[in-house]
């Protein structure tokens, strides 16, 4: 129903009027649910990152909660004004979108200087910001609107140039280098031409040409002596089918990480006695692998309540697909829960060596403030599309 809405010649008639309803609208008709899932992982995460860092900072145990909780209060005022935007406003300017975001990411690869061999950040005098995570919100946007102005049934073509679109900042994000970030676009970039309505043989095709080009990558084209991938991240990429392969060296993060979630338990070993994260035998423990370190702390039941939280993001989440007022509200909702979903399988995956480590952050957990802020926007955005959905079923 919502596509074929989506593929008729005028836009929802209500879709208009229902952005132009007051705020106090907004507000009744926002998804609680979601609301509270959210703040809960928000609460639990600094809870999380509290304990995990404690030892980080001698004398300061407390310098990333603060960091992380000013963040989380950046991410919910910008949370706030995303309600505030019609989203056809999104679908309407959907090129100043993707250009902006070009134009950002171009700005940090040619003119940022590196940080530990990666161009991923732009320095405000004291503070640093990720535009890759941002993008992965931005890139979205864009995509569905590219596609939901190609009216009518979505065509090869359609798709084809919904590729080649999405592979400029996909090159841009992986030329940092962020190949983890890159996959997450490319997660995007697939929920996108899924919920568009792109036929299942259209798609077969474009998994296929995907699955060739990885096998290239990481294994064809390394036999021939061309190297795209850097030799760490391939061995990334191939290390976590066999962890034991070489403990001391490549798939080392993983055989600690392993061993903390392992250590953990039923009820954890609390900070004080989690030694893989207290005495750094776990490389990266409040990033890449939190999530082993909460695990270690708080063991099965602290991270099964972790996993629920994200479960019930995720469930509210595929529900404002289906009550989005249109089809571009309903792909924008549909690549942000995959994206979402895709980095919590991933991150998780990592650290139990059942997924590649690939640097992808843990939302709302994972200690950085871009990552923060970027997926309150984000979630901004799927109250916005639930609101105003809610709000003009009457119209339909």
């Amino acid at each position: 129903m919502i596509a074929e809405a989506g593929r008729s010649r005028r836009p929802f008639a209500g879709a208009r009027r229902a952005d132009a309803f007051p705020f106090s609208g907004i507000v009744r008709n926002l998804d609680w649910v979601l609301l509270g899932a959210v703040a809960a992982l928000v609460g639990y995460g600094l809870w999380a990152i509290a304990g995990i860092t404690r030892f980080d900072v001698p004398g300061d145990p407390g310098a990333a909660v603060r960091r992380q909780g000013m963040a989380a209060a950046v991410g919910a005022v910008c949370l706030i004004a995303m309600l505030w935007i019609p989203t056809d406003l999104w679908r309407r300017h959907w090129r100043l979108v993707y250009g902006g975001t070009i134009a950002v990411m171009f700005f940090v690869f040619a003119f940022e200087s590196a940080i530990r061999g990666s161009k991923r950040w732009i320095e405000l005098g004291p503070f640093q910001f990720q535009p890759s995570e941002f993008g992965k919100l931005f890139f979205v946007l864009a995509l569905a609107g590219f596609l939901v102005d190609r009216r009518g049934r979505i065509s090869l073509l359609a798709v084809v140039s919904t590729v080649l679109l999405a592979t400029v900042p996909i090159g841009l994000v992986f030329l940092q280098p962020d190949l983890g970030t890159a996959l997450v676009y490319v997660a995007g970039l697939a929920a996108v031409l899924f919920v568009v309505g792109t036929r299942w043989r259209v798609l077969a095709a474009v998994g296929a040409a995907a699955l060739v080009l990885v096998v290239s990558v990481v294994w064809l084209l390394p036999a021939g002596g061309i190297q795209i991938l850097k030799p760490y991240q391939v061995e990334r990429l191939t290390g976590f089918a066999d962890a034991s392969s070489d403990p001391g060296g490549t798939t080392y993060n993983v055989n600690q990480s392993i061993t903390a979630v392992g250590a953990g338990g039923f009820s954890g070993r609390g900070v004080d006695e989690a030694s893989q994260t207290r005495l750094f035998y776990l490389p990266e423990h409040d990033t890449d692998f939190v999530f082993a370190s909460f695990s270690e702390q708080r063991g099965f039941l602290g991270a099964s309540l972790l996993l629920l939280l994200y479960l019930l993001v995720i469930w509210r989440g595929l529900r404002i697909v289906t009550v989005a007022g249109d089809l571009f509200g309903a792909v924008v909702a549909g690549g942000i829960v995959f994206s979402f979903t895709f980095q919590v399988f991933v991150n998780v995956g990592m650290t139990m060596g059942i997924a590649p480590v690939t640097g992808i952050p843990l939302p709302f957990v994972t200690v950085g403030g871009s990552s923060m802020v970027a997926n309150l926007l984000a979630v901004g955005v799927l109250l916005a599309i639930h609101a105003r959905g809610r709000a003009g079923r009457w119209f339909r």
